[in-house]
């Protein structure tokens, strides 16, 4: 069994989503949001750090998955994004925790198939994958595909290493 921490960063919410990867199967294990209010930039980083370490203190998982930036037109909320980013990456990786990262695209297109997916299409997913009775929040559903496309890709990449396996002779 493997759990999991999908982390979606933000400067005023940073989602959270922890799943557990148990035989080819996920698990919701929790989800929600750390709300970041503080008034200067080192005391929202503060409280991403703090709530970032009750979720492992907590749910103690063996991997992080966090979404990687990305640019759009608004060059100071990818500056925010990455110091939010960075405050969690840090306080994860003090805990000797192994960290991957997945750009947008690529987290859409694990859980939804397709990486122009709308953020719709991602929630209904997330809910289907695995079986939530409700819709989490926007940003919960969010770091919860993050974690999802982290089970996937691991998934994906010890089934190629087993198939490799398979074709190569062992002789000696």
């Amino acid at each position: 069994m493997k759990r999991i921490l999908g982390i979606d960063p933000g400067s005023r919410f940073t989602g959270f989503g922890i799943i557990e990867l148990n035989a080819g199967r996920s698990r919701w294990v929790n989800s929600g949001c750390i709300r970041v209010t503080g008034a200067t930039l080192a005391e929202k980083l503060c409280l991403i750090a703090e709530g970032i370490n009750s979720l492992l203190d907590e749910y103690q998982p063996d991997e992080m998955a966090i979404e990687k930036v990305f640019v759009s037109h608004n060059v100071d909320s990818a500056l925010k994004l990455g110091q939010a980013r960075g405050a969690a990456i840090s306080t994860v990786a003090l805990r000797q925790i192994p960290v991957s990262e997945y750009s947008p695209t690529q987290i859409k297109k694990a859980v939804v198939g397709k990486g122009n997916a709308a953020k719709t299409q991602v929630q209904h997913m997330v809910v289907s994958l695995l079986g939530l009775s409700d819709s989490p929040q926007e940003d919960a559903a969010d770091a919860l595909a993050i974690a999802l496309c982290h089970a996937h890709t691991q998934q994906s990449l010890e089934q190629r290493v087993v198939a490799l396996g398979r074709k190569t002779k062992i002789t000696g």
